[in-house]
């Protein structure tokens, strides 16, 4: 079942209306998992960062050695055609994708060159500015490259995700803030996460546990440029207690707010409100 509504479908070359099917039962990546995608944002007319998330989507293909068969700028302007369909005013969630088709060696490497490929575009609203969430701990970790493929936005890393989130969500808080293997804060169970001490900007540095996302580095960049001091440092849970405010970063939502860690409550503060500031105004610059 679908997340957004008004789904338009890519596959085999051409535009369809709705939420076709794509993937056979004997799919490798129906059988194995090797399935990767990517997401990039729609809204107001613009579509930020559409080229980097089209990049990345055919790294992580490589990544899950899943040869990559569309080149980016021919991966955007196929993204372009689709949301022409779609009013200005739409907010649309574009997921572009790969999966394995068949198995070499004892089924389980891909073959090499055979690739699946589709794009998704769903009407999924933006969060309102008003928007927040809650954070909790949870007793699931990220992974480490030696255990699974945490270098691609791979498919197969979400059920860990996903029970991240379905514990953070039975002890009643909106999301969960996750640790690396050694303990120390990674992000959360669904976006990179930022927390603001004294007037300065702080974020777990990627360790390769995480992926340290595209918005993640366009907030970085904006601060950076408005003259916020931003640290990427090892962080602890006790350091989470001690901000002042804590924000989260992603390409769905761009910035959401945290108003409570674990009963440490906190402010949607100034600085959160103008790293979205001035990601609206870096995004609509920049179309």
């Amino acid at each position: 079942m679908a997340t957004g509504t008004n789904i338009r479908t890519y596959f085999n070359g051409t535009w369809h209306d709705g939420d076709i099917y794509t993937m056979r039962a004997a799919d490798h990546g129906t059988w194995l998992g090797t399935t990767v995608f990517d997401g990039a944002r729609f809204f107001e007319g613009i579509h930020p960062d559409l080229e980097p998330h089209c990049a990345r989507v055919n790294r992580s293909a490589e990544a899950l050695m899943i040869t990559p068969t569309v080149a980016t700028a021919d991966m955007v302007e196929i993204v372009k055609e689709g949301l022409a369909a779609y009013p200005k005013g739409a907010a649309v969630y574009i997921r572009p994708m790969y999966w394995a088709l068949e198995g070499g060696d004892l089924g389980i490497v891909p073959k090499a060159r055979a690739t699946g490929f589709a794009v998704s575009l769903e009407e999924i609203p933006m969060a309102l500015k008003t928007a927040s969430t809650t954070l909790t701990t949870t007793r699931f970790r990220r992974p480490v490259m030696e255990d699974a493929v945490v270098d691609a936005k791979a498919g197969c890393l979400y059920p860990n995700n996903a029970r991240m989130l379905a514990e953070a969500r039975a002890k009643g808080f909106g999301n969960a803030l996750v640790a690396d293997a050694l303990g120390n804060v990674a992000e959360t169970s669904s976006a990179n996460v930022f927390m603001v001490r004294d007037g300065e900007v702080f974020t777990p540095i990627p360790n390769g546990c995480f992926l340290a996302g595209i918005t993640r580095a366009r907030h970085i960049a904006n601060m950076r440029a408005d003259g916020i001091k931003v640290h990427e440092t090892v962080l602890s849970f006790d350091d989470f207690h001690k901000a002042n405010e804590v924000f989260l970063s992603g390409n769905m939502m761009k910035v959401t707010p945290v108003s409570e860690f674990d009963g440490t409550m906190y402010d949607s503060g100034p600085l959160t409100r103008r790293v979205r500031e001035l990601y609206w105004d870096w995004a609509h610059s920049d179309a």
